[in-house]
């Protein structure tokens, strides 16, 4: 009874690690084109159930008390969008002396300087209690950034420079 209890209260890391398993056993699934059509689900779908899921359940009152956050919404954004990418710069020039391949510094360097993903913000936050009024302005907004810099990255790039997408044997 006590393995039963203990997987009910673990359901989200088991699910995590089963669906690392099941890509492990079978890529082929997850890749784009494939039967899950992770290039609509994640990005549209996923998020958008997310955002809605999350959305349902907050108060108007808790949502307007996040608003006012100001330090808390400004320590985030500084954190997440200038200290870790700055971080990661330093270590990534420590590493540029080593035999490393430079497309993996480079792959490096712009994961750095992405903000974590929505899901693990407002999933997690909830997953463990907290409140997640917070973490769903702030997704909000960093991903409304990152669609911004990613599309400005992409524009700005000629054809030789962008890496081929991996193919799976």
């Amino acid at each position: 009874m006590r393995l039963l209890e203990r997987m009910r209260k673990e359901w989200f890391m088991i699910g995590i690690v089963l669906a690392i398993a099941g890509a492990k056993l079978e890529p082929s699934v997850g890749v784009n084109g494939g039967p899950l059509k992770p290039e609509i689900t994640v990005s549209y779908i996923a998020v958008a159930t997310i955002f809605f899921n999350s959305g349902l359940s907050l108060k108007t009152e808790e949502l307007t008390s996040a608003l006012v956050h100001i330090k808390l919404h400004l320590f985030i954004q500084i954190f997440t969008l200038a200290f870790f990418p700055a971080t990661i710069w330093l270590f990534l020039q420590l590493l540029s002396i080593t035999p490393i391949n430079e497309w993996l510094l480079k792959g490096l360097q712009t994961v750095g300087c992405m903000p974590p993903p929505v899901s693990s913000a407002v999933i997690l936050t909830k997953a463990v209690g907290g409140n997640e009024d917070p973490p769903c302005l702030v997704s909000f907004l960093e991903l409304s950034w990152e669609e911004i810099s990613l599309k400005q990255q992409s524009s700005q790039m000629s054809g030789s420079e962008r890496v081929p997408e991996a193919r799976l044997r």
